[in-house]
Formats: structure tokens, sequence, C-alpha cells
């Protein structure tokens, strides 16, 4: 229900963190295409509907863009994790990747947008690239990669 990825990560922690009583986490992750002016967004996951498959919101993405040329199909992943405590202290941590919408959904592997997200580095999409590769690269691994090293640092930090 937020306005933000910002947003809706700290709405999911915050709740868990009160309904439990420990430290949550949670995240939210879209596609931000810049011709689009930032959308879907926030709206990734709905943007054709809460029933659409991805097909479904792959499909309206690329009628969206099917007259935007190749150099301004710039877009990128973006997810934000929220870390919130029982007191109700939070931190977030964001990651981004940076590439392109395709003109036709290429590759099997992945979900989502995956298959019309470029990767210009790799050559390829994300759902043509190995789920290894994909991950050491995507905006999700970036976020939580900063995570888990300050829920390291908290850990050592507890422990002395």
């Amino acid at each position: 229900t937020g306005s933000s990825f910002e947003e809706n990560a700290l709405l999911k922690a915050h709740y868990f963190a009160r309904a439990l009583g420990i430290l949550s986490l949670a995240d939210d992750s879209g596609l931000e295409v810049d011709a689009l002016g930032g959308d879907p967004g926030v709206r990734s996951a709905r943007y054709a509907g809460p029933e659409a498959t991805d097909q479904e919101r792959v499909a309206l993405l690329l009628e969206k863009m099917k007259e935007v040329p190749w150099e301004r199909r710039t877009a990128r992943f973006r997810c934000v994790i929220a870390l919130v405590w029982p007191s109700g202290a939070e931190e977030t941590m964001s990651g981004s990747y940076e590439g392109y919408v395709t003109f036709r959904p290429m590759g099997y592997n992945g979900f989502g947008y995956d298959p019309v997200f470029y990767v210009p580095e790799e050559g390829k999409t994300f759902a043509e690239l190995d789920p290894i590769t994909k991950n050491s690269l995507s905006h999700r691994g970036r976020a939580a990669h900063k995570a888990a090293a300050r829920l390291r640092n908290l850990s050592q930090t507890a422990s002395r």
C-alpha cells in the first residue's frame, strides 16, 4: 500500500517486528522504466491487474513501449530491504541494476520481467543468465549483501 519501495518494505517489516517481537527483515522490489516515468515501479506485481500473470505484465509493458527506440528503453530493477527492531527502530538498504527493456521476451530462467530486462555487460536478458550469474548481479543480491553485512556487524557487536 506504500508509494515507494522503502515504504512497502518498512510496512512489512514493522508488522512482523510488532507481531513477533523480534528483529524483522522485509523487502520490496520492482522494475522502473525511464520512458514510462518510473512505471511499473511499486506496482510491478500488479501492473496489468492483481490477477495478471507474468506474461500479461510483460505484454502490457511491451505494448506501452512499442514506439520507444532502443536508446530510450533504459530501466532498472530496484530492491529495498528494511530491518525493523521491536522498539520501532528501522534501517533500509537498497540495491539496483541498470539495463534496458528489450523489444520481445528472451530466455526462460527467472520470473517477472526478467525475459525483457537486458544486461548490456552480459549481452543477455536476466532470463538468459544462469541463476548464479543473475544473483551476483541482481538488485536483490546487492541489497541482500548490504543487509547481511549489517546483520553480521550487529552479531559481532552483540558478541563482544
